[in-house]
């Protein structure tokens, strides 16, 4: 009965039509489907293609229709039934029809249009695509099992080996969506834990769709609905690549983009460790004994075959139950739920409790049901299938044998006892050569000697990157010449050097004379060297020697984005506007990096044009990370400051007035670029005389008056595509709204430059009405100077 596969194409125009004779959404008994006819839904978003997929009518003879009983039957040139389903009950009166989810669905005629009530419906047989309103999952009352299966190939539709479902021993068991591959496991969503899966942190509330389940007695699935009906977004099991990905429809390209794939790397694949293992991307190996365990076969694991896992350093001995304890480990992929039993009501405490009472117990987990957590689980046996991720996850509370607990306590003792000898004796050798130093010393060039070397030692440590020769930069450079330099900033010169391989690079000099930059040249070397991605510019190392501090980065032959935009004779010849709109992307892309994707959540705080680099295929590079901040925490996404920081034209005004920063801060400065490389005028500096606004001023009016396209640049007017520009120009927009709350994510703006979603209205931008009555480029009133304590570069390449 599931054997018809229905491939539902969701179109943007109805004109597709015109290629058929015959298109309405459902059909009567005395109807049916043959070749030159189809089923469109009523909106014009689906279009029904029926094939059966193992079985498949070569000719043209196929007819869809609704028997004599009722039921819907595929027929092939002789009459004979290929493939039929069958109605829940039997019924006088039915209609087939398209609704606009995609769901084709047979129903009883004389039940009215209520919605659900469907005799049957293709939705409970999905082939390898979820839509919207799918229910993946277990209807527990009948059975039914809804699951995605893959094309054996890309010409073979038949189920391949390839399977996607979710699996549930029991309903004291936590429920998980699996990948198969043949008859073995290839991929794990991680338990359900009440918000998300486990083992999917990125799966958060989203603009582009929203996802729920239900877990109850009578059903357990998954199912997402899509925010807008602009996006065309739709979940794939591709066999060709083993993995399932989500797409989202490019019109503007005609391409189906794939993003959030899984498996998303190595430590993804199911059992990669063995039991009792720990995955951990980035590692080396990637597979970790966690405390407590040790290698089951150390031979086998030195040679990267990791398959029989660890074992416990020592055995758990039910005898001592009283004794034992747990460690906490954070930030991981729950175990496989397989041998596991959950209790949606049960606090932490008494989690733990139940747990330590049994003696099958190998672990629990807790999650706030107040917060939508799913309460307590605990796990028997090994614990298979364990990744570490870099800040989410959850925590699992890993059992542990009295005299394992004992020896930790111990080793933190005696390694509390030397440390506190060695600084004893540290501090005395400290105090001793500070005592001699402060008599050969002036006590004021001590202090500040000092200060410098607390600094760069507490720095060194988190350096990360090569360390470069003073003499060797200095020989690349021609000694510092003149000849070399880039440009130069507050806090000293850029210059351009070529080692003895032929790499070139450029290094960046802290002026010794500078009473700015250190810190921020030393925040960028922790930031910078701890990031990589395409679109963020690539750190080759350092040099912090004698009174030396330089960064060494990628040369980059385009120098910066000002250096074209705001250029008329270079940015006509070599900044059309597909250059332009790549570049615009890719910033984007690097700024989603940043606040989403890397590892830590960054925030950059000056980004502008002349931070931009630009490489030998005009690619752009985000750089300068001299002020960025880090937030600490896995959701923050905000903080604060006493110095008011960034470059005036880009700052946001919660940043210039009270010294708030977040990743919406990012976002209006992002705006404010987005609206430079389209109109190739500064935001600082420009000047409306008729109306006394600045950019952001003479775009809203411009927004406000329909004449939204007389923002662009004059030389882009040949080659812009004008819809692709009118976006761009309310994305920017929307970017530098004056409330934080009102700008998109970067992963919004990602999504509006990649798909034909509908956009918001922009809402009053801030700063818009800069100057004051009778200021011009020339007099500007200074009551609007925003003062900066912290350098800017704009000149340099860097």
């Amino acid at each position: 009965m599931g054997g018809l596969c229905f491939l539902v194409l969701r179109t943007c125009l109805l004109s597709l039509l015109v290629t058929v004779s015959f298109a309405v959404d459902s059909i009567s008994p005395s109807q049916s489907i043959r070749e030159g006819s189809t089923l469109v839904s009523s909106d014009g978003s689906f279009e029904l293609v029926s094939s059966v997929r193992c079985n498949p009518i070569n000719d043209t003879s196929g007819e869809l229709m609704i028997n004599s009983t009722g039921n819907l039957v595929l027929l092939n040139q002789n009459k004979s039934v290929v493939w039929w389903a069958s109605s829940v009950k039997s019924v006088q009166s039915t209609m087939v029809q398209l609704l606009d989810s995609g769901n084709l669905v047979l129903r009883d005629v004389t039940d009215g249009n209520s919605s659900g009530s469907y005799l049957w419906q293709s939705f409970d047989y999905p082939c390898d695509t979820l839509l919207q309103e799918m229910k993946m999952g277990w209807d527990l009352r009948t059975g039914l099992k809804r699951g995605l299966s893959a094309w054996k190939n890309s010409e073979d539709p038949c189920p391949g080996e390839f399977t996607y479902g979710i699996e549930m021993v029991d309903l004291h068991a936590y429920p998980e969506a699996y990948f198969w591959k043949g008859g073995a496991k290839y991929y794990r969503s991680g338990p359900w834990n009440g918000l998300r899966f486990s083992g999917a942190p990125d799966l958060r509330p989203n603009p582009i769709y929203s996802f729920h389940f239900v877990y109850n007695d009578d059903e357990v699935y998954y199912m997402y609905n899509l925010q807008s009906k602009s996006v065309i977004s739709i979940m794939v099991l591709n066999g060709t690549t083993s993995t399932r990905d989500r797409l989202t429809w490019i019109e503007a390209e005609k391409i189906w983009m794939a993003y959030a794939s899984v498996p998303r790397d190595f430590c993804d694949k199911y059992g990669l460790c063995g039991a009792n293992a720990n995955c951990i991307p980035g590692e080396s190996p990637v597979c970790q004994c966690p405390q407590g365990f040790k290698p089951k076969s150390p031979e086998k694991w030195n040679l990267m075959d990791w398959s029989l896992g660890c074992v416990r350093n020592r055995p758990l001995n039910c005898e001592e139950s009283d004794k034992a304890g747990f460690v906490k480990f954070t930030n991981l992929k729950l175990p496989d739920s397989t041998h596991s039993w959950v209790n949606n009501s049960m606090n932490i405490k008494d989690c733990r409790a139940k747990c330590l009472n049994n003696c099958s117990c190998m672990a629990y987990t807790s999650s706030d049901i107040r917060e939508g957590g799913s309460g307590c689980a605990i796990w028997f046996g090994d614990l298979l299938d364990i990744r570490k991720f870099p800040d989410a996850g959850q925590d699992l509370c890993i059992r542990m044998s009295a005299s394992e607990l004992e020896e930790e306590d111990d080793g933190k003792v005696k390694t509390g006892i030397i440390v506190g000898v060695v600084t004893a004796v540290v501090f005395s050798g400290m105090l001793i050569g500070y005592y001699v130093y402060k008599r050969r010393t002036k006590l004021k060039e001590t202090d500040k000697r000092e200060g410098n070397q607390k600094n760069e030692g507490s720095q060194k440590e988190d350096l990360e990157l090569p360390l470069f020769n003073i003499s060797t930069i200095a020989s690349a450079t021609d000694n510092f010449s003149d000849d070399m330099k880039l440009g130069e900033g507050g806090f000293g010169p850029v210059y351009r050097g070529t080692l003895a391989d032929g790499q070139e690079f450029a290094v960046k000099r802290l002026s010794r004379s500078s009473g700015q930059g250190f810190n921020e040249l030393m925040n960028e070397i922790t930031m910078i060297a701890k990031l990589q991605h395409r679109n963020l510019v690539k750190i080759l190392g350092c040099c912090v020697q004698e009174e030396e501090k330089m960064l060494i980065y990628e040369y980059m032959p385009n120098r910066s984005l000002d250096n074209f935009i705001f250029d008329q004779t270079r940015g006509e010849l070599l900044l059309d506007w597909p250059k332009r709109f790549h570049i615009i992307c890719g910033i984007a892309r690097g700024l989603l990096y940043l606040h989403q994707d890397s590892r830590l959540r960054i925030i950059h705080r000056d980004l502008k044009a002349s931070n931009v680099l630009l490489d030998d295929d005009m690619n752009p590079k985000i750089s300068d990370f001299g002020l960025a901040r880090m937030l600490t925490g896995g959701d923050q996404t905000e903080g604060s400051t006493r110095r008011v920081v960034g470059t005036y034209g880009y700052m946001a005004p919660e940043c210039a007035a009270d010294g708030l920063f977040s990743v919406k801060s990012d976002v209006f400065s992002f705006g404010i670029l987005v609206l430079e490389v389209i109109s190739g005028r500064r935001n600082k500096g420009f000047y409306d005389s008729d109306h006394n606004h600045n950019l952001i001023g003479n775009a809203w009016r411009l927004w406000k008056e329909g004449r939204p396209l007389e923002l662009i640049d004059t030389w882009l007017e040949n080659s812009c595509n004008l819809s692709v520009v009118l976006r761009c120009i309310q994305v920017g927009l929307l970017c530098v709204q004056h409330h934080p709350e009102d700008r998109p994510s970067m992963a919004s703006v990602v999504i509006m430059f990649g798909s034909e979603i509908a956009l918001a209205q922009p809402k009053q931008p801030g700063y818009f009405t800069e100057k004051e009555h009778g200021a011009g480029p020339d007099n500007e009133s200074s009551t609007n100077e925003i003062s900066t304590s912290l350098w800017t570069l704009d000149k340099d390449g860097l």
